[in-house]
C-alpha cells in the first residue's frame, strides 16, 4: 500500500512530470523519428539510454522520499525523468501517460545462469562474469524445456488500481505490452561461457547447430504465446533504447484490439560475434533468426557487435529496417552499404563519457558520421548506451549532451 505521504510526494512528481509531457516538442520529435524510420534523410535524433544512476545525482535530485517499494518505484521513474529533461534531454520524448507493463510468468527452459561475479562497484549492475558450460552436449540441449507463458490480468488490474488511485486528475494510466527481444547467443553465451561458443563453432558444429535450432523453438514458442496472450505492443516507449515511433505500425489492417506479431518490431542481436566473421554470424545466427524475423512488421539488428562486413547478409532480411552502427564498425562503409534503404543506429563510443571529457574527440566522432550519412542520404540517430561508469562526474554526460547537439546544430 502506498501511503498518503508518499501520494503526496507522488502526485507533485506527476504534475511536473506532466508540464514536460504537454509540451509541443514531444510531438514535434516524435514525428522526425517516424520520418527517419520512413527512411526519409533529416536531423538525427540523439537518445542516451542505459545511465549509470548510482554515479549521477546532483543536489539530491534523484534521492527517493517515499517509504514504501510501489512508491519508491513510481518515484524513481518520476525523478529519472525529470532528471533527464533538465541536464542530458538530448531529443527525449516524455509520453502523455504514466505505463504499466503487461504481467506475465514464464515457465524457463528447465535451466538456470550458473556463475561467479565480480563487481568493482556494488552500486553498479555491470560487473565481471564467468559462467558454468551447462550445455556442452546434444543430449542437455535437446533436454531443455519449451517455456510456458501466462498472462496475470489479475496483476495488472491491481496495478492499474493502485497507479490510478495515486495519479487520479493528473496522468492517465495504461497498460502497455511488449515488442519481440530475440537474442538467444546472449542466452547461450551465459549457460556456456563464449570461449566455449567460440571453439565449438570450428571443432563442434554439429552441436552449435542443435543449440541454435533448439533456441529458435524456444524463441518462436515465447513469439507465438505472446501474440495469443495479447501480450504484444506497437505502441512502445523505446526499442531497445532507441526511439520506436514509426508509421508503419500497427499493420494496415489491425483492427484496433488484439496486437499481433505482423503489427510491431523485432529486435535480434548477437553481439557474441564480435569475435566471428560474418559467415559464421549468417551460418549461426541470421539463418535461425530469419523464419522469427519475417513473422514481425520491421526488424531492428545489430547491438555492441560490428556488423560492416555483414551487411549484404543483413539486407538479405526483407524486413529489416534499422542496422545498429556499433563504435568498433567502420562508419563510413556502413554508410555507403546502407545508403537510403535502413535505418543506421549509431552507438558512439561510451568511453568518451567514462574519464576525463575530450570535446574535440567527441566533436570528432560525431562529425564523422554525420558527414557519412549525409553523403549517402542515410536516415540516421544517435543513441548513447551502455554507459557503465562517468567516472563519477555526471558532468562528463551533460558535456557530451551538449556537445553532439552543437555539432548537429552545424549541419542542420
Amino acid at each position: 500500500m502506498i501511503s498518503n505521504q508518499d501520494k503526496a510526494i507522488l502526485r507533485e512528481l506527476g504534475k511536473s512530470y506532466r508540464e514536460l509531457a504537454e509540451k509541443d516538442v514531444n510531438k514535434e520529435r516524435i514525428a522526425r523519428i517516424r520520418e527517419m524510420h520512413d527512411l526519409k534523410p533529416g536531423r538525427p535524433p540523439v537518445w542516451i539510454d542505459e545511465i549509470p544512476w548510482h554515479e549521477m545525482d546532483i543536489d539530491g535530485a534523484l534521492t527517493l522520499r517515499c517509504e514504501s517499494k510501489e512508491g519508491q518505484d513510481m518515484e524513481r521513474y518520476f525523478r529519472r525523468i525529470l532528471y533527464r529533461w533538465k541536464y542530458i534531454q538530448a531529443d527525449m520524448v516524455v509520453e502523455d501517460a504514466y505505463y504499466i507493463y503487461k504481467a506475465f510468468t514464464d515457465s524457463g527452459i528447465g535451466i538456470r545462469i550458473k556463475e561467479e561475479t565480480l563487481a568493482t562497484n556494488e552500486a553498479n549492475n555491470i560487473v565481471s562474469h564467468h559462467y558454468e558450460d551447462q550445455l556442452d552436449t546434444e543430449d542437455k540441449v535437446e533436454a531443455l524445456l519449451i517455456p510456458r507463458i501466462e498472462a496475470q490480468p489479475e496483476t495488472d488490474r491491481k496495478n492499474l488500481e493502485s497507479a490510478m488511485d495515486v495519479l487520479e486528475g493528473i496522468l492517465p494510466v495504461k497498460l502497455r505490452g511488449y515488442i519481440i527481444y530475440h537474442s538467444p547467443w546472449d542466452e547461450i553465451a551465459m549457460l556456456r561461457g563464449i570461449e566455449n561458443c567460440l571453439i565449438d563453432m570450428v571443432d563442434r558444429p554439429e552441436l552449435v547447430h542443435k543449440t541454435m535450432a533448439k533456441f529458435t523453438e524456444i524463441g518462436l514458442a515465447r513469439m507465438e504465446q505472446k501474440e495469443k496472450l495479447g501480450l504484444l505492443d506497437y505502441n512502445v516507449s523505446s526499442l531497445h533504447c532507441t526511439p520506436p515511433y514509426c508509421d508503419d505500425l500497427p499493420a494496415r489492417d489491425f483492427d484496433g484490439t488484439r496486437v499481433r506479431l505482423k503489427d510491431i518490431w523485432f529486435r535480434g542481436m548477437a553481439q557474441l560475434f564480435s569475435s566471428a566473421s560474418p559467415e559464421m554470424l549468417n551460418e549461426f545466427d541470421l539463418q535461425y533468426m530469419k523464419p522469427l524475423m519475417e513473422k514481425c512488421a520491421l526488424v531492428y539488428y545489430g547491438c555492441c557487435e560490428p556488423l560492416d562486413k555483414a551487411i549484404p547478409y543483413l539486407k538479405k532480411i526483407p524486413n529489416m529496417r534499422k542496422i545498429g552502427v556499433s563504435p568498433w564498425a567502420n562508419v563510413r562503409s556502413s554508410a555507403e552499404q546502407m545508403g537510403s534503404d535502413y535505418v543506421y543506429a549509431r552507438k558512439p563510443n561510451p568511453a568518451m563519457v567514462s574519464g576525463v571529457f575530450n570535446r574535440q574527440a567527441v566533436e570528432q566522432e560525431i562529425t564523422e558520421t554525420i558527414e557519412a550519412c549525409m553523403e549517402n542520404k542515410c536516415p540516421y540517430e544517435f543513441v548513447l548506451k551502455d554507459i557503465s561508469t562517468v567516472g563519477g562526474k555526471p558532468q562528463n554526460l551533460i558535456d557530451w549532451t551538449e556537445t553532439v547537439m552543437a555539432v548537429i546544430d552545424r549541419y542542420y
